[in-house]
C-alpha cells in the first residue's frame, strides 16, 4: 500500500507484546528521524492502527529535534505521548488490551539522514492522506491528518 517507503534503505521492524518492555524490544535507531507504521495483531488479523513520525524540518531546512530527543525514532516510539499525556511505553499495553491485540508489529523507516533528506512530517501526512483516500478514515489511533 505504501510503495513510497521502499526507497528507504535504513528500515526494520519489531514486535511488541503488552507484557514486554517497549524500550527493550524497540530496535529503532536512537539517532535518526523518520516515520513508523504500527500494525495490531489479533486472532489471525492484521490491522494498521497508527502512522507516526519523529522529527520535522525547521525554517532553515535542518532537522528539528525536540526536547528530550523526541526527534529520533526510538525515543519518540517509547516516550512519545499518546492517549492523553501518557508515554507510549505505558499507554500502548492498555490500548492493546482494550482492542484485544496480542501484539503490535512496528515498522520504522529512516527518512532523514546523510543519505536521505525527506521530511518525516511531510511523509507522515502523505501516508495518512493515502490511507484516508483508500479507506475513507484514518487509522484507529490517529486523531487527525
Amino acid at each position: 500500500m505504501f510503495d513510497e517507503l521502499s526507497k528507504y534503505k535504513l528500515k526494520n521492524h519489531f514486535f511488541f507484546e503488552p507484557q514486554q518492555s517497549l524500550s527493550k524490544v524497540c530496535n529503532a535507531p536512537a539517532d535518526k528521524s523518520g516515520v513508523y507504521i504500527i500494525y495490531a495483531l489479533t486472532r489471525g488479523k492484521i490491522k494498521l492502527v497508527y502512522i507516526g513520525c519523529s522529527g520535522k524540518i525547521d525554517n532553515s531546512g535542518k532537522m528539528f529535534v525536540r526536547k528530550a530527543g523526541l526527534g529520533v525514532i526510538k525515543d519518540r516510539l517509547v516516550n512519545g505521548k499518546q492517549f492523553g499525556r501518557t508515554p507510549r511505553k505505558i499507554s500502548w499495553p492498555t490500548q492493546m488490551l482494550i482492542g484485544n491485540y496480542y501484539a503490535l508489529d512496528i515498522y520504522w523507516y529512516v527518512t532523514h539522514d546523510d543519505k536521505c533528506m525527506d521530511c518525516p512530517r511531510k511523509l507522515e501526512n502523505n501516508l495518512l492522506k493515502k490511507h484516508l483516500d483508500i479507506y475513507g478514515y484514518l487509522p484507529q489511533w490517529n486523531k487527525e491528518l
